[in-house]
């Protein structure tokens, strides 16, 4: 019986596994889905823009939302055409840790959306990715910008005695809808109240009302972002 031999050496694997990937490889395909998210990813970028309601915007994270948008999108690109480098990648992105914090909730729905149309474009599912941002990006302006005559404000008043704190609390309840006092704080030089309220017909004409009865040496209406009351 005759065996026969064939010397397999290092430069023929690594030119049967590296070069094969390089003929398969589409520039045309690459420059169209590239191009495309990042067209969509200035559309979250000024989606966002629009319905931040934050208290400081931050321009760099706006540009964060373009760069991982094409970023998901090539990665995705390299993974669906190797199975082998799709493992890999998994194993690399597990010890990725991000430190910086997520400062207001609605944040982390525009990074999920640029993350996710990185993904469908890198699919190849092109009229997905753009009727879906479309929507996404029609319903978040339509309800993050919606406006309400039901603001919570927080209120601040310090009293000089009891008797001064009873009479403030009720004409603070009938020159309301609702109130709520979140915090009290009793010391030698008196007392300080914090309440949130919901104001009657937007108008905060009350406060003036507080300042003149005696014993309350100051009051102070506050704006803020929450949604305490039920």
């Amino acid at each position: 019986m005759n065996f026969i031999s064939k010397t397999t050496t290092f430069g023929d694997i690594f030119k049967s596994s590296y070069t094969d990937n390089i003929t398969s490889f589409s520039v045309v395909d690459t420059m169209i889905a590239l191009a495309l998210a990042f067209a969509i990813g200035i559309f979250i970028y000024f989606v966002y823009k629009k319905t931040f309601n934050g208290v400081m915007y931050s321009s760099s994270f706006g540009v964060s939302l373009i760069a991982m948008t094409l970023i998901t999108t090539f990665v995705i690109l390299a993974v669906t055409s190797n199975v082998v480098l799709s493992l890999g990648m998994v194993g690399a992105l597990s010890i990725v840790r991000f430190r910086a914090a997520i400062k207001e909730p609605l944040d982390i729905t525009f990074l999920f959306w640029s993350i996710a149309v990185g993904i469908v474009i890198g699919a190849g599912m092109l009229p997905l990715a753009v009727i879906g941002s479309i929507l996404i990006g029609v319903i978040l302006i339509l309800f993050v910008n919606k406006k309400t005559s039901d603001n919570p404000y927080i209120l601040v008043m310090k009293c000089e005695n009891d008797g001064a704190e009873k009479h403030a609390l009720d004409q603070v309840k009938n020159a309301v809808k609702k109130h709520v006092v979140k915090s009290k704080t009793v010391s030698a030089n008196g007392i300080e109240l914090t309440l949130e309220v919901r104001l009657k017909e937007m108008t905060s004409e009350f406060v003036n009302e507080l300042t003149k009865i005696t014993g309350v040496e100051s009051a102070v209406l506050v704006s803020y972002n929450g949604d305490y009351l039920s």
